[in-house]
């Protein structure tokens, strides 16, 4: 495959995970386009908590909400709201988490650069389908491998 010819995807050729109840759907992931971006697509029910505050070292993440409105956790005391439209940039080294706060899904894109980490949501999925509980403690333990740690209030 030519590195620089256009790359077209259909609809159909998306890895789909479940994970807690998210839903998240691998548009463009670091199979395609030399690993450069990342793209997914996901679904956060109302009341549901997409990832307890967390610091990336090694990509930065991108939120393009679609329809909803996603809290952010953004470091000490800190929360924004992002409704439709709105573009959260989280980028290497920031303090960020997600959660929906809301009454109606959240449904938006996650743009991450370089791309690679849709690999942590394999390894969670793939441990809870082996019977782990999915947990703070299993993704503390699993984030490690993909460059990234938990946040904790004493780091403030």
């Amino acid at each position: 495959m030519d590195p620089l010819a256009p790359l077209v995807l259909p609809p159909d050729d998306a890895e789909r995970i479940e994970i807690g109840g998210v839903e998240h759907v691998f548009r463009l992931s670091a199979r395609h386009g030399e690993g450069r971006l990342g793209i997914e697509e996901f679904v956060l029910p109302p009341g549901t908590t997409g990832a307890r505050p967390h610091v990336h070292e090694a990509h930065d993440e991108y939120f393009y909400v679609l329809s909803g409105a996603l809290t952010l956790h953004t470091g000490p005391g800190g929360e924004l709201e992002a409704g439709p439209g709105g573009l959260v940039a989280a980028l290497r080294g920031s303090v960020h988490g997600f959660r929906n706060a809301g009454a109606d899904p959240v449904t938006g894109l996650v743009l991450y650069t370089p791309a690679g980490y849709e690999q942590f949501f394999r390894d969670v999925h793939e441990a809870v389908a082996g019977g782990e509980p999915l947990s703070d403690e299993l993704m503390a333990s699993l984030r490690p491998r993909h460059a990234t740690r938990m946040w904790t209030a004493d780091e403030a």
